[in-house]
């Protein structure tokens, strides 16, 4: 077992597709919504849309299916979108393979958590009653970094700073493209799982194909690697 001084100053999570295997509902309303709206969305712009925020994503859809991208159109296919998203989200979440252990084995070493998406507070809540408020100290979603979402820098680094410490002493686990990116910017070191999308490697980041077996000693490793 890793000593404290050795352990990272916290651990910051992805949520969908990182922690819970959400990105597949995801899907479902993107293709639902499309279906509403008489088209259907496209395997290239689903795959972009990985990672990103509601707004960004509504535009990506609209433009998909033709249809108007103003600020009226886009917040009313948000609207439809996080009420299906939310209905699916209620009907059960299911963990990544290896996440809810390596989030328990993190919190069991008193390293401190956040939970850092790109989802929206609402339906996060609701992705809460399946991983467990008690396990983040703090939480950030799509909708509280004043616009700046993954791959801006500002989501990792607002974890950081409501939990105090150096985001170059931490570690972030990732799954998407603009994840990395808001992470690597923000200064954290990266652990990097795909789920729905591939990543290429980076100097500060490990690539895993799964969180399985994954445990505190290889975030050390990790950190000490890439430091």
């Amino acid at each position: 077992m890793a000593e404290p001084s050795e352990l990272p100053a916290a651990v910051l999570f992805d949520m969908d597709g990182t922690l819970i295997d959400s990105e597949k509902l995801w899907t479902i309303s993107m293709d639902d919504y499309a279906a509403f709206r008489g088209g259907a969305l496209s395997e290239a712009t689903r795959a972009s849309m990985v990672g990103s925020n509601m707004n960004r994503s509504m535009h990506l859809l609209l433009t998909d299916l033709g249809l108007a991208t103003g600020a009226d159109e886009v917040a009313d296919a948000a609207d439809w979108v996080a009420g299906r998203t939310a209905e699916l989200f209620a009907s059960g979440l299911t963990w990544r393979p290896g996440a809810q252990e390596l989030l328990h084995a993190v919190r069991a070493a008193g390293v401190p958590t956040a939970l850092v998406t790109s989802t929206i507070r609402s339906l996060g809540e609701i992705a809460l009653d399946t991983m467990g408020r008690e396990n983040f100290d703090v939480t950030v979603c799509g909708d509280e970094v004043d616009g700046r979402n993954k791959p801006d820098p500002e989501p990792y680094a607002k974890g950081a700073r409501l939990l105090g410490v150096d985001p170059a002493r931490t570690v972030a686990v990732e799954d998407s493209p603009s994840g990395l990116a808001s992470a690597e910017g923000a200064g954290c070191l990266v652990l990097a799982v795909p789920c729905e999308v591939p990543l290429e490697p980076g100097r500060r980041r490990v690539l895993r194909a799964s969180l399985e077996g994954v445990d505190v000693d290889e975030l050390v490793a990790l950190s000490a690697a890439l430091a």
